[in-house]
């Protein structure tokens, strides 16, 4: 299977029609310039020097509500990805936008200029929680975009967002829920966090607004992933990329911000699941010894867990001493005589 590589142009803030209370794209993506064909063909040039042509290469318009921008700029920086497309083995176009920029026009323009890969900032399916972030539009549109989006033969990904003003962990089930009742080929999850500069950073300094705890995420993360992983849905992401201002203390105030939230949760994801497998092994007959626990190689960091607190769990817990070696070949957990198949994981 060839490696895939995006990428990335960054088109901040374009075509949003309204200030999400949670958004500051510039400061989210770095970039606070406008991006013409002329930069997008830079980013693209630049970025295809250094890749290799064997690996699956898409083009990825992130940042703004892509479809939501003049159509005319649309098309040049389109065409700027089409032309790579038919020079370069481009294999993919990716887009992102809001359920209410697209319709049957839309997509035709997207499919002229061969796009394939369609990203909805979807957020929530509450509709209280819709209104409180000041998204703009409701929950229907996000099922008749979805909708219009499979039906016309793109990839559709969504998007979900933890911790907005009005939020809950059933409420974020919900969301999940709704995801895997409309089928997308893949999700991203990211917990909010207070930027700089944003309608949330205004309710937090004035005690309205209480973000999430880094535990609280990482537990509703989890089971949102495994929700999505037992549905064959894909998760791509989850939290935003790490960036020099990206960081606490820099341009994000507050929330559940780790340098390394997904591998939290991948980790806590592994914890139950060796849990679980342990409990019916018979734990309380392991306390105090040391159980080996067989997984791929590039799985053992993450069943430690950060910092090896999956390990510390163990011993402070059951006095039971985790030895995990890597196995060779198949994405299969083994402990003892039991096995559970994690490829969803690895």
């Amino acid at each position: 299977m060839s490696i895939k590589k995006t990428i990335p142009v960054f088109v901040p803030h374009s075509g949003c029609p309204n200030d999400c209370i949670f958004c500051n794209q510039k400061r989210i993506t770095g970039v606070t310039s406008t991006v013409g064909p002329e930069e997008a063909e830079s980013v693209i040039r630049e970025a295809l020097s250094t890749i290799d042509e064997n690996m699956d290469i898409e083009i990825a318009f992130f940042g703004g509500s892509f479809t939501a921008i003049e159509k005319e700029r649309q098309i040049e920086l389109l065409s700027v990805a089409n032309r790579y497309r038919e020079t370069h083995s481009i294999k993919d176009i990716r887009i992102s936008t809001r359920p209410d920029a697209i319709d049957e026009d839309v997509l035709s323009l997207l499919k002229a200029f061969n796009v394939t890969i369609i990203e909805l900032g979807v957020q929530s399916l509450d509709e209280n929680v819709l209104m409180q972030s000041n998204r703009g539009h409701d929950s229907a549109c996000v099922y008749r975009s979805s909708e219009l989006i499979l039906k016309n033969g793109f990839k559709l990904g969504l998007q979900m967002m933890l911790g907005l003003p009005g939020d809950s962990a059933e409420k974020v089930m919900y969301t999940a829920d709704e995801f895997i009742r409309i089928a997308p080929h893949f999700v991203r999850i990211y917990p909010v966090l207070v930027i700089k500069d944003t309608g949330l950073e205004s309710l937090f300094k004035s005690k309205v607004y209480q973000p999430w705890s880094v535990e609280k995420t990482v537990e509703v993360c989890k089971d949102i992933f495994m929700k999505f992983a037992k549905n064959n849905i894909k998760v791509i992401r989850m939290g935003l990329q790490t960036t020099d201002d990206i960081m606490l203390g820099k341009d994000v105030v507050a929330g559940p911000f780790h340098p390394a939230i997904g591998e939290l949760i991948y980790s806590r994801v592994y914890r139950d699941l060796i849990e679980k497998m342990l409990t019916e092994t018979g734990i309380d007959e392991l306390k105090g010894k040391t159980v080996d626990i067989e997984a791929p190689g590039n799985q053992i960091s993450k069943i430690s867990g950060n910092r090896k607190s999956n390990k510390e769990y163990f011993k402070e817990k059951y006095d039971i001493r985790l030895k995990i070696v890597a196995s060779q070949g198949d994405k299969v957990l083994r402990i003892g005589n039991m096995k559970e198949d994690i490829s969803f994981l690895a």
